[in-house]
């Protein structure tokens, strides 16, 4: 009897001790668990779905593997075809290019979007102005709801609610590009405030101005993409050629990477197609700034 009394309470202690345990790891896992949620953004006590968590480390790993790291994988695939290390080389080195090109794109983008934001900012200013506010005044309500003109929004801001230097703030957002219409919008500030003219029928006229030459340039955009497009195109079926040569057996990559015409080929080629589409795309740019 004593020696199952004794077995009973060796198995409630032994018992107690695992409950212990499992409270204190479970309460450990849940500490390191908020930690977590805190370190990244969550609630305390609000987990996210699986779902939402693997679409989050794509999120992430998208913005740190831009457009430009596919030259870097498209080199090693060939590399590994090859069997040479040129084309890592070659992919390598484009990365730099393309990240260039890639800002490029990136700053017309933002300064389309300020103009587009300029052109907003006066029609809005031009319907304050007719609801009866002051000048200052509507120039606060309209420049509060534009959006997209950058550091700009808060010069002209400051500019306008402490009774500074509107048109003189005006100029000087007008330095960034694609907010040049700012500087048609300070004279017609001046001559409003200086002289009494109309704000109203010059800001709709310095509106359809900039509206007339955002058209015209997004026209002569859409003329050229075809000339972009065949230039780019045309620089691309060297590539393709060695695709269809390695898909009929003949194994192009072995000749134009492991023997001494072919290292030649490809080296006089390669200036050649940089030289032509370097050309191409020069001509179609100043075409655009034209």
């Amino acid at each position: 009897m004593t020696t199952a009394i004794g077995e009973v309470a060796m198995g409630a202690a032994a018992a107690c001790a695992g409950a212990a345990a499992w409270l204190t790891g479970g309460r450990d896992s849940q500490v390191r668990r908020a930690r977590l949620l805190c370190a990244e953004g969550g609630a305390l006590g609000a987990g996210r779905p699986p779902w939402e968590e693997a679409r989050a480390r794509v999120t992430r790993l998208r913005r740190h593997l831009t457009a430009e790291w596919w030259s870097l994988a498209c080199g090693l695939v060939i590399a590994v075809m090859g069997a040479s290390v040129l084309p890592l080389l070659a992919g390598a080195a484009g990365v730099p290019l393309l990240r260039r090109v890639r800002r490029a794109g990136e700053r017309r983008r933002e300064q389309e979007r300020r103009g587009d934001a300029v052109i907003g900012l006066c029609a809005a200013l031009a319907g304050e102005v007719r609801a009866g506010r002051q000048p200052g005044e509507a120039l606060l309500r309209a420049a509060a709801d534009a959006g997209g003109l950058g550091e700009a929004q808060a010069v002209v801001l400051a500019a306008a609610r402490f009774g500074g230097d509107v048109p003189g703030a005006l100029s000087a957002a007008a330095r960034e590009p694609g907010a040049e219409g700012l500087s048609g919008l300070a004279a017609c500030w001046r001559v409003a405030v200086d002289r009494g003219a109309g704000l109203a029928s010059g800001l709709d006229r310095l509106g359809g101005a900039l509206r007339a030459e955002r058209d015209q340039r997004a026209d002569l955009r859409s003329q050229l993409a075809g000339a972009r497009s065949t230039a780019v195109m045309l620089a691309g079926l060297p590539v393709l050629g060695l695709l269809l040569g390695t898909a009929l057996g003949a194994d192009p990559l072995h000749v134009v990477l492991h023997t001494g015409p072919g290292l030649g080929c490809l080296l006089v080629g390669a200036v050649l197609e940089g030289a032509g589409l370097w050309w191409a795309l020069r001509i179609v740019r100043g075409a655009e700034a034209g």
